[in-house]
């Protein structure tokens, strides 16, 4: 739960804060006041009032590990990639997946670049999707690769189409139903005009 500092809490953490860490200053606060901040609170408070304890904990110039490390090294020489290492999840430009959304997505360039297959026929054929369109499936299922399936639709349909429940399990109904969302978008600005 948030503490809600008081103005004298406040003139103490402003008077006290420099030099001690978080940690001393929350444990004397607490003594003071009675109450039971922890370290985090206060220093979330100090943050959100830009008072700073001045205390640098980032290690010096010219530091020098206690393990014999130097910078940019981690671990030993064994466990470091060497040049030209192809890590075991790589995987090469043309391999399909599925996403977390369940489109099937195809690897087009490295390291790691990806796009949903559907697009990339629809696009082979009809050139790039225009800005603020997408590429729907007419019936729904995103396995259904056939071109005559995917079917080209600007953002607002595809919201409109969302929200009436008009995508269907057919190409042609779903299309029937994109002039059904564009007649609900014409008479929505007709509303809005008056």
């Amino acid at each position: 739960m948030r503490h809600r500092y008081t103005h004298e809490q406040e003139l103490y953490i402003r008077s006290n804060i420099q030099g001690i860490p978080y940690k001393e200053l929350a444990i004397r606060f607490n003594q003071k006041f009675g109450t039971e901040i922890n370290t985090c609170q206060l220093q979330n408070f100090s943050k959100r009032r830009g008072l700073s304890n001045g205390r640098d904990t980032r290690f010096p110039k010219g530091y020098k590990s206690p393990f014999g490390w130097k910078k940019g090294e981690c671990g030993s020489e064994s466990t470091q990639f060497k040049n030209g290492h192809t890590p075991h999840s790589y995987k090469p430009i043309g391999t399909e997946r599925v996403s977390g959304d369940g489109y099937v997505e195809i690897k087009v360039a490295a390291p790691n670049v990806w796009k949903k297959r559907h697009v990339l026929i629809w696009e082979k054929e009809n050139g790039p999707v225009p800005p603020g369109h997408v590429i729907l499936f007419g019936d729904g299922n995103r396995r259904n690769f056939d071109l005559d399936n995917l079917i080209l639709v600007t953002r607002k349909q595809l919201g409109m189409l969302n929200q009436k429940g008009l995508i269907q399990d057919h190409a042609d109904l779903t299309r029937t139903g994109i002039i059904i969302a564009d007649l609900y978008g014409k008479i929505a600005e007709r509303r809005k005009s008056k």
